[in-house]
């Protein structure tokens, strides 16, 4: 999987792209765009990937993504229904209503859930149950209710409390359009590979450097090693699998890609401030 600048081309009668997506598996890889992103997975489960995130997903998961932000689904398993995968996105430039439109002051709450789309906002409970019914219907509304839909989603989701953000260390996607595409690349690899074997030489390949001019460029721009960037997908992997599922910790740790239980328990303790054990007993708690 090789991260990319995707190029979205939205219909001539339409200032916003509106799509419904019915597949055997998402297929999309870990990539960008300048544009907005509102997505409702309609039908599927597995991993969602936003920025340095990864979270299960599952029929209903609505997310609301802000520009050069980078993602990607991952279906859990393969069947051979056709439309296994279903989702309704909705994507948009910030000055899809024109270029001062969200500065007006009636606009602020909606001005100000764009920039902390930054991060990724994942909406939940009832604005989530509405928002869903609203982007459905509009699947099949007219161009111009569209429009006003789009607006009345954002503004449902500004004033809504039911709202978290994804990823908070959003400051690897304030980059030239040059350093993201290289960082990205990088990223999905790791994606692509966190559970198994991931090669720091492979690594900088993708970044066309020298292992060690990446160490140091890798640092330099996320503010973190390479080598952190993989533990923290594996720990946010066994987080998932141990609230999710009742395997033991060692068949977590492994499948999570870590070559052994001592090196696991630390490796998670230093990130979670606790062991798996314990966290999945507070978990198990609530």
């Amino acid at each position: 999987m090789k991260a990319s600048l995707e190029h979205i081309d939205n219909a001539h009668d339409t200032s916003f792209l509106f799509k419904e997506f019915r597949k055997p598996y998402f297929d999309a890889p870990y990539h960008f765009h300048p544009e907005f992103e509102l997505t409702l997975i309609v039908k599927s489960d597995g991993k969602r990937f936003v920025g340095n995130q990864v979270n299960d997903f599952q029929a209903g998961d609505l997310v609301l993504l802000g520009s050069d932000l980078p993602h990607c689904w991952q279906n859990n398993h393969f069947s051979n229904d056709e439309e296994a995968a279903q989702s309704i996105v909705i994507q948009f430039k910030e000055d899809f209503i024109g270029e001062k439109f969200f500065q007006s002051p009636e606009a602020k709450p909606i001005r100000d859930l764009l920039q902390n789309a930054k991060c990724g906002i994942q909406i939940t409970g009832k604005t989530r149950d509405r928002i869903a019914k609203e982007i459905q219907f509009l699947l099949h509304a007219s161009p111009f209710q569209r429009l006003l839909g789009l607006l009345d989603l954002l503004n449902t989701i500004a004033n809504s409390n039911d709202i978290q953000l994804i990823d908070k260390q959003q400051g690897v996607y304030n980059l030239s359009q040059i350093d993201l595409k290289r960082i990205n690349k990088v990223y999905a690899y790791v994606i692509s590979h966190y559970t198994q074997e991931v090669h720091l030489d492979e690594a900088a390949h993708l970044a066309n450097m020298t292992e060690t001019a990446f160490c140091r460029y890798f640092k330099k721009v996320t503010k973190k090693t390479f080598l952190d960037l993989v533990t923290e997908f594996r720990v946010k992997h066994a987080c998932n699998l141990l609230t999710s599922t009742e395997k033991p910790v060692s068949e977590i740790c492994f499948e999570s890609g870590f070559g052994n239980i001592s090196h696991f328990n630390k490796q998670f303790k230093g990130l979670m401030n606790m062991s798996p054990l314990n966290y999945r007993k507070i978990f198990a708690s609530l």
